[in-house]
């Protein structure tokens, strides 16, 4: 199975609709990937993401989920799987069977330990070669987290892991706008072919023109066509059309984030801009994330209305 050429662009991590009884529900997931794929800019789509609600999700779910969006999207969008593990073993146990359900390439987030406990960069690069051993076939995707947590990769450690042959593109979510553009210039001086996508849903406008080659962000899962927009106008000089996009965009960033990072219940705020809008029929989401309030509710109706998307 070939390798995804082109990470440039913009690539939505998909929320995983549920049944009102917590399922995985194969039909809206189908039919959510189908509709991301159509969006002429959609360049992949991610499964198993933290929008996806991949903590809630069993080793076996995370492979189903990629198995029914590769499926559906066979011949028409490539599919990628995060990876989200413990340590090597799980890692590359993970690694072969999101290759064996369909992905072509796969995302790899920082196991959790080293949040609590940190790491060094022998831990990383050595993670990062277990997942390739395990699955030689499939490009990977570096997900960077923000600068403040344990688990943050150093500039000098982003630039070692660009020199890797299989690594191909960086999800970058730093939170520091200082350390983002150091990280930037260090991956670029380290191999100028590797893709390098912000995934900083709550800033788009500011994180895209720092010379990236596009966005791979949850948010794309809700309102994948304002966001291309964006990317375009970014892509094309023009600062006016990007502000008034991102003006659009802000009521519904400020509804589904609250002024703050994503989060458990952002996720499920978003799932209910999501509903709103049509996107999706059924907002539930697992426990522990809570479902919205009748308050935060009445905030994402008024933000999916004046962007024009309402339907509900």
């Amino acid at each position: 199975m070939p390798a995804i050429a082109n990470y440039r662009g913009i690539i939505p991590a998909i929320s995983c609709p549920f049944t009102p009884d917590h399922r995985i529900d194969e039909r809206a997931l189908r039919k959510l990937a189908s509709w991301l794929a159509g969006h002429e800019g959609v360049v992949a789509i991610m499964t198993n993401g933290h929008t996806g609600e991949v903590f809630s999700l069993t080793p076996a779910e995370r492979a189903e989920v990629t198995r029914i969006v590769a499926d559906e999207l066979k011949g028409r969008c490539p599919v990628i799987s995060s990876i989200v593990c413990e340590g090597l073993k799980d890692a590359a146990d993970h690694a072969r069977a999101a290759v064996e359900a369909g992905a072509v390439a796969l995302d790899v987030m920082p196991p959790h330990h080293w949040l609590r406990f940190g790491f060094t960069s022998g831990h990383a690069l050595q993670y990062f070669d277990a997942i390739h051993q395990a699955a030689p076939q499939a490009d990977l995707v570096c997900h960077v987290y923000p600068a403040w947590t344990r688990a943050s990769y150093s500039s000098q450690l982003l630039a070692d892991l660009a020199r890797l042959p299989y690594l191909q593109a960086f999800k970058v979510g730093q939170r520091d706008m200082n350390k983002y553009a150091r990280d930037i210039q260090a991956i670029r001086e380290a191999d100028a072919s590797k893709a390098i996508l912000t995934c900083h849903d709550e800033y788009l406008l500011a994180s895209m023109v720092q010379g990236v080659d596009g966005a791979l962000v949850g948010f794309a899962t809700f309102i994948p066509q304002l966001i291309i927009d964006l990317w375009n106008a970014v892509k094309a000089g023009d600062l006016r059309k990007a502000m008034e996009v991102q003006a659009v965009i802000t009521p519904l960033k400020d509804a589904v984030y609250g002024g703050g990072e994503p989060t458990g219940e952002a996720h499920a705020r978003m799932k209910g801009g999501m509903y709103l809008a049509g996107v999706i029929d059924d907002a539930t989401v697992r426990p522990p994330t809570e479902a919205p309030s009748a308050q935060e509710m009445d905030a994402l109706r008024a933000a999916v209305k004046q962007a024009g998307l309402l339907t509900r």
